[in-house]
């Protein structure tokens, strides 16, 4: 890329939501309303500043190198940062590897009000008709059922044939399960 030049921003909106590239004064509201041990439970424990600093680096380099990422996800009616939805290649090891893998996180205060619905409906309308990605899959733990609970209300199916073991998520059980969704289901339900 040229000196001087950026990439443009990022946006998409929805009735209630924006989902946007991050901006430098997103991370502090983002850490702190999802870095809590309710929030934090079922991706590995709250993280220290360097995994934090670690984490923004990730997803900055995500949309740097492909194009998308685990976007700031705002509130229209006040601007708020409620977390992030959006899309990354599956990278975690001993798993799926390529990928396009949609994910979300939001502040527990935004808990149960369907925006995390509403967003990654959002995202996979961009990964089937913008991205033209043939699948998109989904990673959790089996006793994160709110997380699978979406996947399956979104139209994703269990893919256990994929399913693996990691460390990174619950140290309790580190069996990740994996959903997926086709273009051609997709479209079927929307």
């Amino acid at each position: 890329m040229p000196r001087g030049c950026s990439m443009a921003e990022f946006r998409l909106e929805t009735d209630r939501l924006i989902l946007r590239s991050w901006r430098d004064e997103d991370w502090q509201p983002f850490f702190a309303g999802t870095n809590t041990p309710d929030g934090m439970r079922w991706l590995g424990g709250v993280m220290d500043q360097a995994k934090q600093d670690w984490q923004r680096a990730r997803f900055e380099g995500y949309e740097r190198e492909f194009g998308f990422t685990f976007w700031a996800m705002e509130q229209k009616a006040d601007a708020a940062l409620l977390g992030t939805c959006g899309l990354k290649r599956a990278n975690l090891e001993g798993g799926p590897q390529g990928d396009v893998e949609i994910g979300w996180r939001l502040n527990e205060r935004y808990w149960g009000q369907g925006f995390a619905h509403e967003a990654a409906a959002a995202t996979l309308n961009h990964a089937f008709g913008t991205l033209d990605a043939r699948h998109v899959l989904a990673l959790t733990v089996q006793g994160n059922a709110p997380s699978w609970g979406l996947m399956l209300r979104l139209g994703m199916e269990r893919a256990a044939d994929l399913d693996f073991d990691s460390g990174e998520c619950d140290p309790h059980d580190g069996r990740i399960i994996v959903h997926c969704i086709t273009r051609e289901r997709w479209n079927q339900l929307t």
